[in-house]
């Protein structure tokens, strides 16, 4: 080795050459049959679109895995490269099938209108039913002059406007919709807003929470809260037609979905917006911490950056929608305090007393949920070497 290099005799280089241009070789033929698969999908999204199926079949998928990780390890592969492979795989697939279209379910709706259809998720929400062959109006801020004509003959009227606006505009806007129009909303609290709708609209009306970002390429595996309100068998064919896109319907009460998003949204959002806050009042050199950081501390520094690049006015909306939020935001303030106290004191023993605890509450979640982590933190660590 000189200058810090590593020299290699000819017969070593030309051995090299040799076996790289025999993978080189291989990868060709790779991207072939990678090529043909798609194809193939293609085809089966074409099949699904005429039937009226699902894009996301999650039996199918989890049989087909299941019998691939045998089969890899019987020619000495791993069974988890063959699965992540094919995961991969299948996001692609699912982000092409849906340049097919979608099966229309109910093909006698007049029109749908997407109030605030032009922000983010309304515009989503109008592209995949757009797909599906419905007509799609959008009625926006500067459109409310025009809105008894947008509105006259709607069959169905999905909101999605800040939350702090919601249900104002609900009792204020939408008193003389037809009986049997659909009214839903997208929001991420549901008491309030399946309240002001089952107030003011006499026909069908549900309550939606799609739980995942304006920015996903594809609705399956998505989760799609549904809160009922009244009238189910009226917009049942709307629930159908999600179902078609591959997302997963989930069914809760209004109430106790809210108390879930204290945890699940107002409090983990608001430690986010904290931690991101902390490190920006430190001037943290975030280069740096990139460069010593583990996988799961660079997952974790994404998620919390992921936040701040997103619409403030979003994630206040969320984290300030519900006064009860308080109380969980408030709890996590306390049990931190407390935690830092037995820091403070060098209580080393009470730690891992608690830590047991913990772990004991989590269950058989928790070595679940490490298993999970493990392909996301390998993903991490492969984005990390480039």
């Amino acid at each position: 080795m000189a200058d810090g290099r590593f020299e290699m005799s000819e017969k070593t280089t030309a051995e090299l050459e040799k076996l790289r241009g025999l993978i080189d070789g291989v990868d060709q033929e790779l991207l072939k049959l990678l090529r043909q698969r798609l194809d193939l999908v293609a085809q089966v999204g074409a099949v699904k679109h005429n039937a009226g199926l699902p894009i996301y079949a999650p039996q199918r998928e989890a049989a087909m895995l299941a019998k691939r990780r045998v089969e890899a390890e019987s020619l000495g592969v791993s069974p988890q490269l063959i699965e992540d492979v094919l995961r991969r795989l299948m996001r692609e697939s699912y982000l092409n099938e849906k340049d097919v279209g979608f099966k229309q379910v109910n093909p006698d709706i007049n029109k749908v209108v997407i109030i605030g259809g032009r922000g983010q998720l309304g515009t989503l929400f109008a592209q995949m039913l757009t797909l599906s062959g419905y007509p799609v109006h959008l009625l926006d801020k500067d459109d409310w002059d025009n809105a008894d004509a947008i509105l006259a003959g709607a069959g169905l009227v999905l909101v999605t406007v800040p939350i702090a606006i919601t249900c104002e505009l609900i009792r204020s806007r939408l008193q003389g919709l037809p009986k049997d129009c659909i009214l839903a909303d997208l929001t991420s609290i549901k008491s309030q807003p399946l309240q002001a709708m089952l107030e003011t609209h006499c026909g069908p009306v549900v309550g939606l929470h799609p739980m995942f970002g304006p920015d996903v390429g594809s609705l399956a595996k998505q989760v799609v809260v549904v809160c009922h309100g009244r009238q189910s068998e009226a917009y049942a064919w709307l629930l159908e037609q999600i179902a078609i896109w591959g997302a997963r319907l989930v069914e809760a009460d209004a109430g106790k979905h809210d108390k879930a998003m204290q945890l699940v949204q107002a409090m983990r959002h608001f430690s986010s917006f904290v931690y991101g806050l902390n490190l920006c009042r430190e001037q943290a050199d975030l280069d740096s911490l990139l460069q010593f950081s583990s996988p799961i501390y660079r997952l974790e520094l994404a998620m919390v950056g992921r936040l701040f690049a997103q619409s403030p006015e979003l994630y206040a909306d969320i984290i300030f929608a519900q006064q009860e939020s308080l109380g969980a935001i408030s709890d996590y303030l306390n049990n931190y305090a407390g935690a830092l106290a037995m820091l403070k004191a060098g209580d080393r023993d009470g730690f891992v007393r608690q830590f047991r605890e913990v772990a004991e509450w989590f269950g058989d979640f928790a070595p679940q949920f490490r298993s999970e982590s493990r392909s996301m933190l390998q993903s991490v660590n492969d984005m990390k070497s480039h």
